[in-house]
């Protein structure tokens, strides 16, 4: 089953990987998470992970429990910076 997806968008987080790559996760879909050699490489894999985990949802006959996702930026003294 193929699950259109067209209108729906989707926080992602992407992390560099200290031993190489880029780790990238989907914090609206609890589990959703893959990697990739290169930035385009982990985004594309991280929409094909969010659309399997998706088709999963729907086949369960479950929702996406909604959360609020937020990015905030701090301020550190200059110490730390």
């Amino acid at each position: 089953m193929k699950l259109n997806c067209n209108n729906q968008v989707f926080p992602v987080i992407l992390q560099e990987d200290a031993t190489g790559g880029y780790i990238v996760n989907n914090p609206a879909i609890d589990g959703c998470y893959s990697q990739g050699d290169s930035i385009e490489q982990a985004l594309k894999n991280i929409k094909e992970a969010t659309e399997l985990c998706l088709e999963e949802i729907t086949e369960r006959h479950e929702k996406i429990k909604s959360k609020n996702i937020s990015l905030h930026l701090i301020n550190l003294k200059k110490e730390y910076a």
